[in-house]
């Protein structure tokens, strides 16, 4: 058992779907293969301007005749033939989107997980229907039947008992060699979607690796594998040929954008090899995160994290920062699902970097100044800097003014307007 995932870039035209099942046919070796698939292109990015209360609803309504007009195109060029049931099956889903759309906003988190979920139901339905079209036969599974979490919205939270007592049930009983499911997407016991966090698709890979023992999981990408940095900021990358598994989630945790923080940790728990590939280059050897001692080659590592806003908390009676401080500030930020990219604490201020999420920062914002005053920054560049050197720091802070640096013996991490 193998399981692949593929990312909105890999799905992003009908072409690149046509381009991944040619990678599919090319590994159908009669050993089963479960492919995770992410919603198409920047399906995600629209489907968080549809959360009720996010945007006009005048302006709503063109979001999602864009949305119905990119998969229809896409959809066309795969299956000319419009009297095929997919046609009927897209308009049902993106009904039940509208309707979604249009009903009072509640809990900014419920509601963005049950309207971005489409995403991935859209994509992997059109996606399965075309495999089956030419001749790759498949079976459509939903996974919120498969992986289990509480009603932490944004962010659930795996049981690992009952996903695992899902995925032996359904596996069981399959009819084909080839399974087409979701990434990201999750459910609830009480029948609502759940999201895993953002570019959750990956860590949904983990988890069905994980419960199925798969021999290996491979994440196919643009790029040619792990790379040192983000080839949108720098010409002269270097691509990582083998990375430790502990490596790997310090650099996720920093937000290496190649894998999500959560990845790693269930395939090391089995052992299992995770292969980051081309799907441009699918016959090139990519990179591969295991049970290694070292990275090779040894490099400078640097990940970008752009759009941030740092905080500076202080108790308006000008007391110390102490833990029971810590507890408020903390409690607000688990009560709205907004993650710390970086702090910092003093006596009397606290510092935290996050994204800049245009519902959730005003709603932190308000919650904090109850007890604290705030200042905030914005438009800022969250640089983080693996096996660094003074010199390689000064090149890439160029003259700009940090606000807030935190050092480590082989970390730098530092906050710069962008």
């Amino acid at each position: 058992m193998k399981v692949f995932k593929f990312g909105g870039a890999s799905v992003n035209s009908a072409q690149a779907v046509s381009n991944m099942s040619k990678i599919l046919k090319s590994h159908l070796d009669g050993n089963p293969l479960v492919v995770v698939v992410s919603a198409m292109g920047k399906t995600t990015n629209k489907l968080e301007q549809l959360v009720p209360g996010v945007k006009p609803a005048i302006e709503q309504r063109f979001i999602l005749q864009e949305l119905v007009a990119y998969h229809q195109e896409i959809v066309l060029d795969l299956i000319p033939n419009s009297e095929d049931p997919i046609y009927a099956q897209l308009d049902d889903l993106f009904a039940q989107l509208e309707q979604r759309c249009s009903l009072k906003p509640t809990d900014y988190n419920f509601d963005y997980d049950q309207v971005v979920s489409f995403g991935e139901i859209i994509s992997t339905t059109i996606i399965s229907h075309y495999l089956n079209s030419i001749g790759i036969k498949n079976d459509w599974v939903d996974v919120r039947s498969l992986i289990a979490t509480d009603t932490n919205y944004r962010e659930g939270h795996v049981d690992w008992q009952k996903t695992q007592e899902n995925v032996d049930a359904r596996f069981a009983n399959l009819d084909s060699q080839l399974v087409v499911t979701q990434g990201f997407i999750a459910g609830t016991p009480y029948g609502t979607t759940t999201t895993l966090g953002r570019e959750g698709s990956d860590y949904s890979a983990a988890i069905l690796s994980y419960c199925l023992n798969a021999e290996s999981m491979t994440i196919w990408k643009d790029v040619p594998g792990f790379l040192n940095a983000d080839p949108k900021y720098f010409k002269n990358t270097v691509k990582i040929q083998q990375i430790p598994y502990n490596e790997a989630i310090e650099l996720a945790y920093y937000g290496a954008s190649v894998i999500h923080p959560k990845t790693v940790k269930p395939i090391q728990n089995k052992n299992i090899e995770l292969h980051i590939k081309s799907f441009i280059t699918p016959e090139c050897e990519g990179s591969v995160i295991g049970p290694c001692r070292h990275i090779i080659p040894q490099t400078p590592l640097y990940i970008f994290k752009n759009n941030q806003v740092l905080l500076s908390i202080m108790p308006k009676d000008f007391s110390f920062i102490a833990e029971d401080n810590l507890q408020i500030i903390f409690g607000y930020l688990a009560q709205l699902g907004i993650r710390v990219n970086l702090m910092q604490n003093s006596a009397l201020s606290f510092s935290v970097c996050i994204d800049n999420n245009p519902v959730l920062l005003p709603k932190l914002r308000k919650l904090l100044q109850a007890n604290f005053k705030v200042r905030y920054n914005e438009g800022l560049q969250l640089i983080t800097i693996r096996y660094y050197t003074q010199e390689i720091i000064d090149s890439i802070v160029g003259g700009r003014k940090i606000l807030l640096e935190q050092r480590s013996r082989s970390t730098e991490q530092i906050i710069v307007k962008a």
